[in-house]
């Protein structure tokens, strides 16, 4: 399958955030389906608007943009956001309590995120050795991870300059 998006995984760290919308939602529609699931209107125009989002957004944000989708109630985008993170189409920055699109249909990844102190903005990052490493530390520990989502902050590089 041709990816919307390119990413060079050997690196350590790699942004995870797809660069052309429409061609990541057909992508993602694909992944749904080969799952055995459906990409409702409102789970679509959920993803769309996190993909077009500058930043991570918070679930009322999303409902207060869902325009033109009838009568969307907090139970109706809580229960799409559910069913994007577990797709991996989107992953939840906890801290934050917000929501990212996530650029990578093709396999399941531990979430990193640098959350900038001084914006707010977050970056994903696909940190190869930092997964690795700890699904090696939890399976050592008798634990396993079935995904895992990591929060850095500090200052990004527009509020560092």
């Amino acid at each position: 399958m041709a990816h919307s998006h390119t990413h060079n995984h050997s690196s350590a760290n790699t942004p995870c955030a797809p660069q052309d919308v429409d061609a990541f939602l057909a992508e993602a529609e694909a992944l749904v389906v080969r799952q055995g699931q459906r990409m409702t209107r409102i789970r679509r125009k959920v993803l769309r608007l996190l993909l077009e989002n500058d930043g991570p957004a918070k679930a009322y944000d999303l409902l207060a943009n869902l325009d033109g989708e009838g009568a969307a109630k907090p139970p109706t985008i809580y229960r799409a956001l559910d069913f994007l993170q577990e797709t991996g189409l989107v992953h939840k920055i906890e801290s934050l309590n917000a929501y990212v699109a996530c650029g990578h249909t093709s396999h399941n990844h531990s979430a990193v995120f640098l959350i900038c102190e001084v914006c707010r903005n977050a970056e994903e990052l696909h940190a190869v050795t930092t997964s690795q490493a700890l699904k090696k530390e939890t399976e050592a520990a008798g634990f396993q991870m079935t995904r895992a989502v990591i929060e850095v902050r500090g200052r990004c590089r527009r509020c560092t300059a």
